[in-house]
């Protein structure tokens, strides 16, 4: 039972020492936590540390989706001393491949007692760990609950901030998104001619790279690609490179800009349905995506993000875009870099447009509000909106939203997954199942992942050197999404180390794949098996491929896949052709 902190303002002084101690692991685990930023999308940032005492034996963060889980690396570090040893977790460990895995490496370990930073905010796996946990006998403590005190708030704040991205995803159905700008001393962000390289420091320039690399997206307006002609890479030789958004309602772009080169990082363009067809066909030509909405605005773009498994969004453009999205609610956090620098000028732009206010009593105040010197700048920021502290309603397993509300309940279910953290995560391919297939030669060799060993094969038998090279860093990848990317890039920008056959095997490569995984992990299997009678939708909403498109348009041939191999487990003879859902 949880303690109430007004029935105790005083803490002896040995329970004030062990709070204290307790309050410092945790946030340990929440800096570890952080590490990842930027990697995990759109899964939370989980950081963990295995203690004796005041002593820290072992700890891990969770680099990426697809990779070791945190508690998993803690015992490992910790080895024989896990035995009973207490585990700090900034959060509720996830489930979100079926087999338990951060759970079971606790106890297997020998972990005694687990303090928890804050309880899983997504509702199908909100209090599930801990309730296996404690039905294994061991002691699982949550701060804010069974621990409350004065000294635990800062590390509650703590696991709250590193986690800040999946709360506000999870409340309002959109990424977290920060509102990013530099300005001079009398609050402008370019000079009357528009000029504006450069206003801030090197150092808050640095800076701004590290915010890229923590984001999965970024977003400018059409007006910062004609003025600036930027590159929005994050430039920090890390392996995260965020997806760069132009938003443009008429496509009045330049047919050269850095941003339609993918070489790096790729570009997605936000348009009016509509818009300048002839130039949406040279960008795809180029490898930009265009995605057309029937009105261009922020609320729906982020909801296509939100869509798209997009847990962080930098928006990097100008007032006139910045006041439609803080006025559409979609701005949760505000960074602003402000030089000692005085331009002046009339008509020189501000960082937000009109928002209609027209006395100070309507302006926003931000709250918890830092304050940091960066070089010569000043570094202002603060949130908009607070960190949500709720349960996020969503739906369970047996609640699966139909793609067309006019289903009945006489028509199968549609059961939809996507990324690894949905209920049905582990059926995406880049779920962290290794798995052995065998090589050219028939030698068997181990995957990390499914998606590891598909796009390794792109390159398989290819007579070139690099084309070998570039299955080796393919499969010694950290994660999945960086082999998904790997491979990717080198497709596009050397299209003649693919091999020749690939269009016609790749569904036969991807098929054998999945049933070596679903072949080897029972609880997999069953989990497959027990969705018989259902659809399964792989619910991306850009690859019209294996996913099932943004408006059902895809061919969903994971989904296909997934459905065959069901029925070929329970002796069915239907298959999916192409007319198939």
């Amino acid at each position: 039972m949880a303690t109430v902190f007004a029935l105790q303002p005083v803490l002896c002084g040995k329970a004030n020492q062990n709070h204290a101690l307790e309050a410092s692991f945790i946030r340990r685990a929440a800096e570890l936590a952080d590490k990842s930023a930027g990697f995990t999308a759109p899964h939370p940032n989980f950081g963990c540390v295995i203690a004796r005492g005041e002593k820290v034996v072992g700890e891990g963060f969770l680099y990426a989706p697809g990779t070791k889980c945190a508690e998993l690396q803690a015992v490992d570090a910790a080895r024989e001393l896990s035995n009973g040893a207490t585990a700090y977790t900034n959060m509720e460990p996830g489930d979100c491949h079926g087999d338990q895995t951060a759970v079971s490496a606790l106890i297997k370990a020998g972990i005694s007692r687990v303090v928890v930073g804050l309880r899983h905010p997504l509702q199908h796996l909100r209090g599930k760990a801990i309730q296996s946990l404690r039905a294994e006998g061991l002691q699982v403590d949550i701060l804010g609950e069974e621990l409350q005190s004065r000294m635990t708030e800062d590390a509650i704040k703590s696991c709250l901030l590193v986690n800040a991205p999946l709360h506000y995803r999870a409340s309002s159905r959109v990424p977290f998104s920060v509102l990013k700008y530099a300005m001079t001393l009398d609050g402008k962000i370019a000079a009357s001619s528009g000029h504006a390289s450069w206003i801030s420091s090197k150092l808050s320039r640095e800076r701004v790279f590290e915010l890229r690399g923590r984001s999965d997206a970024i977003i400018v307006g059409g007006n910062t690609v004609r003025r600036d002609d930027p590159r929005l890479t994050a430039r920090h030789g890390g392996g995260h490179l965020p997806i760069r958004v132009v938003m443009s309602q008429t496509l009045n772009l330049p047919e050269v800009a850095n941003l339609w080169d993918n070489s790096e990082a790729r570009t997605i363009v936000a348009t009016q349905r509509g818009a300048r067809k002839s130039f949406q066909k040279k960008l795809a030509s180029k490898g930009v995506e265009v995605v057309e909405f029937d009105i261009l605005n922020p609320r729906d773009v982020m909801e296509y993000c939100y869509d798209r498994g997009y847990l962080s969004i930098l928006w990097e453009c100008g007032g006139g875009l910045a006041a439609p999205a803080i006025a559409a609610g979609v701005i949760h956090k505000v960074f602003a870099f402000v030089a000692p620098k005085i331009i002046g000028g009339e008509r020189a732009p501000t960082p937000v447009g009109e928002l209609g206010m027209v006395e100070m009593s309507q302006a926003l105040e931000l709250i918890d509000v830092t304050f940091e010197q960066i070089g010569p700048d000043m570094l202002i920021s603060g949130f908009l909106q607070p960190i949500p502290d709720l349960s996020p309603v969503i739906p369970s397993a047996n609640e699966i939203p139909s793609i067309d509300p006019t289903v009945t309940a006489h028509e199968p279910n549609i059961i939809f997954f996507f990324k690894t953290w949905d209920p049905y995560g582990a059926f995406s391919n880049f779920s962290p199942h290794p798995l052995q297939m065998p090589d050219e030669n028939g030698e068997y060799m181990t995957w990390t992942s499914i998606e590891h060993y598909y796009q390794a094969q792109k390159f398989l038998g290819v007579e070139n050197p690099l084309a070998r090279e570039t299955m080796e860093k393919i499969k010694s990848a950290k994660s999945p999404e960086e082999a998904a990317r790997m491979g990717r890039t080198i497709q596009m920008k050397h299209p003649n180390l693919v091999r020749s056959d690939w269009d016609i095997v790749k569904i036969d490569v991807m098929y054998r794949a999945l049933k070596c995984k679903f072949s080897i992990y029972p609880h997999l299997n069953s989990m497959l098996l027990r969705t018989a009678g259902s659809v399964l939708v792989e619910a991306s909403p850009h690859d019209l491929f294996w996913g099932g498109g943004r408006e059902g348009e895809g061919l969903n041939y994971l989904g296909r896949l997934l459905m065959q191999l069901r029925s070929e487990f329970l002796g069915e003879t239907c298959t999916y052709d192409e007319g198939s859902t």
